[in-house]
């Protein structure tokens, strides 16, 4: 393994193995309303709103990770529209485009679309991801505990406010495979992007199993005989991207059969201020206390001095980042789950 040494390692957020970090994803809460199973666990702990990093704390350090090379920034949760205030932080964040951000995008489950998409829009948010992992209501209601006609509603009212998004679904093997055909129809007659993507080992209760994955190859071996399927070749993006009948554009992230950590180019941080290098790394780096210091050494000759901790902190902890998710599957299970993490 490679070592650490400052004066060897450029501004960039590089890592060992040479990836240099564009996209940072931000958790602003754990809480969710829906509880679905790759995700969720039974009994979630919620974290107390005060422990919660202030968007003041948020801002300061998607200012500082932009200045160190960051292009895009995408907003999670939990269910990050779930949380006060989320509208105002994307418009704040526009601040950052005159210093290099190029995109602002959301993950959300689609639940609170209706209310805030046009609001969204008119904050400058660029795009989302909107999860959505059956159109049979009353599977989707099996999957989220939730009901469906909220969420349909939601992709209508991004529709209708001229909001880019992309369709996340999760397959597993038994609950919603069956799903394929019907989303893959209905994405390319309502002109929708979808990605499908294998089920990870970030559930809650930490019951996934190898044998609940619906692979990349037995998705295109359902979709062949009814479409011609045709590969693209992979770019930066963690999707494999094929041509439906030489015009659909459909992707699948296949962490599990086909992992794309070798391009990995992401970060990401917890709604309370745990950096992770890796989604499946065992143990984040926690500078909730540098990010807080940020806002309190505003305008103070001591502000730069606590820029130069973060800084010290952040870039070797990037450096050390592991090689994939096949050098860390073996690790003992660790105690967050992807509803703390984002996705």
């Amino acid at each position: 393994m490679k070592q650490y040494h400052s004066e060897n390692v450029p501004s960039l957020l590089q890592d060992q193995y040479g990836r240099i970090k564009r996209k940072l994803r931000i958790s602003v809460t754990d809480r969710c309303n829906f509880k679905c199973v790759y995700c969720m666990p039974e009994h979630p702990e919620w974290l107390n709103k005060q422990d919660l990093l202030s968007f003041e704390a948020l801002f300061q350090f998607c200012h500082f990770m932009v200045q160190q090379g960051i292009e895009s920034i995408r907003i999670t949760g939990g269910e990050p529209l779930m949380r006060q205030g989320i509208v105002h932080f994307v418009r704040d964040l526009q601040a950052l485009k005159a210093l290099g951000l190029k995109r602002i995008s959301v993950t959300t489950n689609g639940h609170y679309l209706a209310k805030y998409a046009k609001q969204l829009k008119d904050a400058g948010l660029d795009d989302l991801n909107i999860s959505l992992d059956s159109l049979d209501s009353i599977q989707f209601k099996e999957l989220t505990k939730k009901k469906l006609e909220p969420v349909l509603e939601g992709i209508q009212a991004a529709k209708d406010a001229g909001l880019p998004f992309k369709i996340n679904c999760v397959l597993m093997k038994d609950k919603n495979d069956d799903q394929i055909l019907p989303m893959v129809k209905w994405s390319i007659a309502n002109h929708i992007p979808l990605r499908f993507i294998e089920f990870m080992p970030l559930d809650g209760d930490a019951l996934w199993s190898n044998k609940d994955v619906v692979s990349e190859a037995e998705i295109l071996q359902i979709l062949q005989p009814h479409y011609s399927v045709q590969v693209i070749e992979q770019q930066h993006e963690p999707a494999r991207q094929y041509l439906i009948n030489g015009s659909y554009h459909l992707g699948i992230i296949s962490t599990i059969t086909h992992s794309f950590c070798h391009q990995c180019d992401r970060i990401r941080l917890t709604a309370k201020g745990e950096l992770y290098n890796c989604l499946f790394a065992p143990q984040g780096l926690n500078i909730k206390p540098q990010l807080e210091a940020l806002v309190s050494k505003q305008h103070t000759p001591e502000y730069e001095m606590t820029v130069q901790n973060l800084n010290d902190l952040v870039h070797p902890y990037i450096w050390h980042k592991a090689k994939g998710f096949h050098a860390l599957q073996y690790q003992q299970t660790r105690k967050i789950s992807m509803h703390m993490l984002g996705g």
